[in-house]
């Protein structure tokens, strides 16, 4: 990874849902999404890691006008993410029906569950630690009532939500790059 993404990236755990966007890093989010499309080798998946890296640093706007213009699977999971944390569970379930299965859904089903695991299983997250499918619009059941729920589920779900972040990030940029 380029160290312009790398400096873009950090370990933080988003809140379910948005907050006030990281300004610190906007000027160095321009700069990247003015150079990154003209880099890589696919605009379309440059173009989601922009949308993703925005959704990162809670930047709605920005990250809502690239994905829903995104004409892709990958467009419209970060969209569908968006809206996840919004909050428009409905709007959000919309954009999941259009990504009915990804690449990264088995590793994210596998990282739910263990993460789950080492949680303690919070109530309200049994099926995370026993599903065999990645279950999107039970994940968006799920961070609702986390959202306004027990503080150990919302935990889980914002690890959850990261790992997600994190693999269709590196499935972006690996295909873009």
């Amino acid at each position: 990874m380029i160290p312009e993404v790398r400096a873009l990236i950090d370990d933080r755990l988003n809140d379910l849902t948005f907050a006030a966007p990281n300004r610190a890093v906007q000027p160095s989010l321009h700069q990247f999404a003015r150079d990154l499309p003209t880099r890589a080798t696919n605009r379309d998946f440059a173009l989601a890691c922009v949308a993703g890296l925005w959704l990162l640093h809670d930047f709605f706007e920005e990250s809502h006008a690239i994905s829903q213009d995104l004409d892709t699977v990958e467009g419209s999971y970060w969209h569908a993410i968006l809206h996840r944390r919004e909050p428009d569970y409905g709007n959000a379930k919309y954009w999941f029906r259009r990504v009915p299965s990804h690449p990264i859904f088995d590793e994210l089903c596998k990282r739910a569950a263990m993460l789950t695991s080492e949680a303690g299983t919070p109530k309200g997250s049994e099926a995370l630690a026993t599903q065999k499918r990645w279950d999107a619009f039970a994940f968006v059941d799920l961070c609702e009532r986390a959202a306004r729920g027990p503080e150990e589920l919302a935990l889980l779900c914002r690890r959850i939500q990261r790992a997600e972040w994190d693999l269709l990030f590196a499935y972006c940029y690996e295909r873009a790059m």
